[in-house]
């Protein structure tokens, strides 16, 4: 078997790791092993926080949404079960940017809810 140089490569791979940790502190943007390990790191926390994220976006709509609803006198909880019987399919997405951007739409969606609820 033919033996097989790897020098343009290596060196291509080493300049790309290092441009991608460009901006990173210490010998972290300069040295290959450690811009290596770094960028390690990086793309956990990435990795992680991308689906933390997710979770992190739904607690702020639902202290918003809390918030909105402890205004009209209602729990978070009462108020979505409410919805949910009155039939408002509304993700948590869309009622915390109602309960901030127009507050009277949401007081319509308290009413219904505690209409429902009562019922």
């Amino acid at each position: 078997m033919s033996r097989v140089k790897r020098s343009v490569h290596a060196r291509k791979k080493r300049r790309a790791t290092l441009a991608r940790a460009k901006g990173y502190r210490g010998q972290s943007h300069s040295s290959y092993k450690r811009a290596k390990e770094a960028l390690l790191k990086a793309d956990g926390y990435a990795y992680r926080d991308r689906r933390n994220r997710k979770r992190d976006f739904r607690r702020l709509w639902i202290q918003r949404i809390n918030a909105a609803a402890r205004q009209e006198g209602m729990t978070y909880g009462t108020f979505m079960h409410g919805l949910k019987v009155a039939g408002v399919e509304l993700d948590r997405k869309v009622l915390a940017d109602i309960a901030v951007r127009d507050p009277e739409t949401f007081r319509r969606f308290a009413e219904r809810a505690r209409e429902a609820a009562a019922a």
